[in-house]
């Protein structure tokens, strides 16, 4: 009798409190959820065609719009400035109403480039955009 008084009392004595590792284990919980709320990357995805894509859409009447790795941009096969984009647009919106833009990116080119002519583009009038990718560059 006196054997297991003493071995019950042992074991009262020896365990774990959990209290402050489940405490911990919160605040961390808390913590991480709280912090999920704000971490939202804010970007533009771009998913780039194939250059089979890009030449079935030359085909269809377009006023074909090629950014060069370099950073050369061209309007209709001649070298324009960024800012004269929006102009070439206009003039060619008004020629030929019915047609979209296909912007043709080379494999080197940058991507600020392409976002600059789009809205160089969408300034210009035309809302119909595509996006195609060419493996020259």
């Amino acid at each position: 009798m006196r054997l297991r008084r003493q071995l019950s009392e042992n074991m009262d004595e020896t365990g774990i409190d959990l209290a402050p590792m489940l405490d911990f284990v919160l605040n961390l919980l808390i913590f991480f959820i709280i912090t999920a709320v704000f971490a939202k990357e804010v970007g533009l995805t771009v998913s780039r065609p194939n250059s089979s894509a890009a030449t079935e859409k030359k085909e269809a009447g377009s006023i074909v719009i090629v950014i060069e790795a370099a950073g050369t941009v061209l309007v209709d096969k001649k070298g324009v400035d960024i800012r004269a984009v929006r102009a070439n647009i206009e003039r060619l919106h008004a020629q030929r109403p019915d047609d979209s833009v296909v912007v043709v990116a080379e494999k080197g080119s940058q991507t600020g480039v392409l976002v600059q002519v789009i809205d160089q583009v969408r300034q210009g009038g035309i809302q119909n955009v595509s996006i195609a990718a060419s493996e020259r560059g």
